[in-house]
């Protein structure tokens, strides 16, 4: 198997870059190559493969030492002195293939790769962010204390307390190991026209005394603007609810919860004349007592 230029697969000029450098360029091409944007490549599949490998050995100061006696002499003694094309086709070094005793002091020095730790956070959103879907920019402090700002998509139908995971945002893997994950936790706030429970809604819907005494229509909203008549038995009492299906949140899947009005008798604070009187005649003829037992 021939020598593989770790240095270029990271696209670095040479071997003479410091531990950040080499850091920054792995960032790059590990960002560049990642599963989650490259699905079903199989070339981009074999890059990442290189690239961790590049970086599990740069990192390491003792192998990157080891390593660079043997760049040197494949790829820096090359742009010294031209070589026929003969040579350059014929020559196959092994780092880590050919060259035994390169290989057993490799092994002797191998640090094993560690996979960053994971980060959990959270977030607030409303009802209609996450009936809707969002996006929504977070910050996060590094071990700098920079604020690095992370913008994510909130998919319509996320659920109050589910997760959302951000491959490789966590903490930085070690010796060229992966990077941690980011978990965003969600929490979806109750607003003024709506609160939820799972799948359903709850919503008021105010009426008058003589409405629940009666009876009556009532238009109701829902939370994608359409609005649903609904009918109001008379006798209603406040707190009440009654049920519209298919008119409530949802889930991934698009599946709709219920609707449900809670209904909320409201007397009003002024009255005219004329009511006044009407309320009066109401209380002596009336033998409607709320407080009897």
């Amino acid at each position: 198997m021939r020598f593989k230029d770790y240095y270029k697969i990271l696209e670095l000029e040479n071997s003479k870059v410091t531990a950040e450098q080499i850091k920054n360029a792995y960032r790059k091409q590990a960002k560049k190559y990642h599963p989650d944007v490259n699905v079903g490549n199989k070339v981009a599949e074999e890059k990442i493969k290189d690239v961790n490998e590049a970086y599990r050995i740069l990192s390491n100061p003792i192998t990157k030492k080891k390593y660079d006696r043997t760049w040197n002499y494949n790829i820096g003694y090359r742009r010294k002195k031209t070589k026929t094309s003969g040579e350059i086709a014929g020559e196959f070094f092994g780092m880590f293939f050919g060259n035994s005793d390169i290989k057993e002091e490799l092994a002797q020095s191998k640090i094993p790769a560690v996979k960053g730790e994971n980060i959990e956070t959270e977030i607030n959103i409303t009802i209609e962010d996450g009936f809707y879907g969002a996006e929504k920019t977070i910050g996060l402090k590094d071990l700098e204390g920079k604020i690095k700002n992370i913008t994510i998509k909130v998919p319509e139908g996320i659920q109050n307390g589910e997760k959302i995971r951000l491959i490789g945002q966590g903490k930085d893997g070690k010796n060229g190991g992966k990077n941690g994950d980011l978990y965003i936790k969600i929490n979806i706030e109750d607003g003024k026209k709506f609160k939820l429970n799972g799948k359903d809604l709850y919503t008021i819907v105010p009426i008058s005394p003589w409405e629940a005494a009666l009876g009556t229509k009532a238009k109701v909203n829902s939370i994608d603007d359409t609005k649903t008549q609904i009918y109001i038995p008379s006798g209603i009492q406040s707190g009440e609810t009654i049920e519209i299906p298919e008119k409530g949140y949802k889930n991934s899947k698009g599946e709709r919860g219920k609707l449900i009005a809670q209904i909320k008798i409201v007397v009003p604070e002024k009255l005219t004349k004329e009511e006044t009187e009407i309320f009066k005649r109401l209380k002596q003829i009336s033998k409607f007592n709320p407080r009897r037992v």
